[in-house]
């Protein structure tokens, strides 16, 4: 499962839970730098190259959203970022995906499932993945660049609506049903039934609306299919 020459920073001010993830990940063959506060995540960012960062989001000074926010927006660094929470709440999940973030733990968390993910994220940016690429029909999606295209247009999608393409995309052409959907998306902490709904909108509209073939298909009170009409 490990990664060579995989170097990792963890953005963390409790100087005991960083000491402890970074020995672990260590252990593990991970090179490890560490960032107490968001300011020195933002400088040593800018100087080194890094293959995954962990992000706490209550830090001081700068939180973990507005870090996620500058190396997304004016960085531009595409590095994978999984965002940590005490706080077991939709909207900092949701609002970890808006500016960027790859993935989120929620305090305490198994040092186990932290390496997996991290591995799982780098091989992804790496391409190492087996499938790296999704297509159905002429969708594309790019999980190493994150980049959606059908034929020659590329299609913007918010990062919650990239989450559930991926997820539709990846089963495809079998279905997903809508608790499978948000409990891959939200976790135990799922929204109303509008939310989900509103983000399916939004990605019919985008992937399907200017095209002739349809490629999303709801299956009344069962769920969600993204697949070409003869796998219906």
């Amino acid at each position: 499962m490990k990664i060579p020459a995989a170097t990792i920073l963890i953005v963390e001010d409790h100087r005991d839970l960083a000491a402890n993830v970074g020995d672990y990940l260590e252990a593990g063959g991970f090179t490890v730098d560490f960032a107490a506060d968001g300011v020195s995540a933002l400088q040593l960012c800018e100087e080194n190259h890094y293959d995954a960062v962990v992000l706490d989001i209550m830090l001081p000074g700068l939180d973990g959203f507005e870090v996620c926010h500058k190396l997304r927006q004016q960085m531009h660094l595409n590095t994978p970022i999984i965002m940590l929470t005490a706080r077991d709440t939709i909207n900092d999940k949701v609002n970890g995906f808006e500016v960027g973030a790859d993935d989120y733990l929620i305090k305490p968390f198994e040092l186990r499932e932290l390496e997996a993910r991290l591995v799982a994220l780098i091989r992804r940016q790496r391409g190492e993945l087996e499938g790296a690429k999704l297509q159905v029909g002429d969708l594309k999606f790019d999980l190493e660049t994150m980049r959606v295209t059908r034929g020659n247009v590329t299609i913007k999608l918010s990062p919650i609506t990239l989450h559930i393409l991926r997820i539709l995309m990846r089963e495809s052409p079998k279905l997903v049903t809508r608790e499978r959907l948000e409990s891959e998306v939200w976790g135990d902490d799922a929204p109303d039934s509008d939310t989900l709904r509103s983000h399916l909108y939004n990605l019919r509209k985008n992937i399907d609306k200017p095209f002739e073939q349809q490629l999303m298909h709801t299956i009344p009170g069962v769920g969600y299919k993204v697949c070409l009409p003869e796998d219906l």
